[in-house]
């Protein structure tokens, strides 16, 4: 035995869940960078492909973020309220500090 205790234990329903939310970002984000790649070289810079470009990049960025959120809601499900709490602090702290950039951002 590794001496863990069934607390201790990743759900394999949470390794899951967080493994296809990751996956879905990184394949979402890749593909409209590709698209908007594609479409800035072939048109010169469209208005489309800038969207695109824009979107995969905030998909990118946000893949973690929802990752975050997945553990946290499945932590709750689980009823373990120690990494629920822990994972609900990471939350916070990444919605302050977009929250900080926003505002710092408009005062430049």
């Amino acid at each position: 035995m590794s001496g863990k205790r069934p607390t201790e234990v990743i759900s394999p329903r949470l390794e899951r869940v967080v493994g296809v939310v990751l996956r879905a970002g990184v394949i979402a984000s890749s593909v409209c960078l590709a698209v908007g790649l594609v479409l800035s070289l072939a048109t010169e810079g469209g208005a489309v492909a800038a969207w695109l470009l824009n979107i995969g990049i905030l998909v990118l960025l946000a893949t973690p973020v929802a990752r975050v959120v997945v553990s946290t809601v499945e932590y709750i499900n689980e009823r373990d309220w120690r990494f629920a709490a822990l994972t609900g602090i990471v939350l916070l702290e990444l919605i302050a500090s977009a929250m900080a950039a926003l505002v710092f951002n408009r005062k430049l």
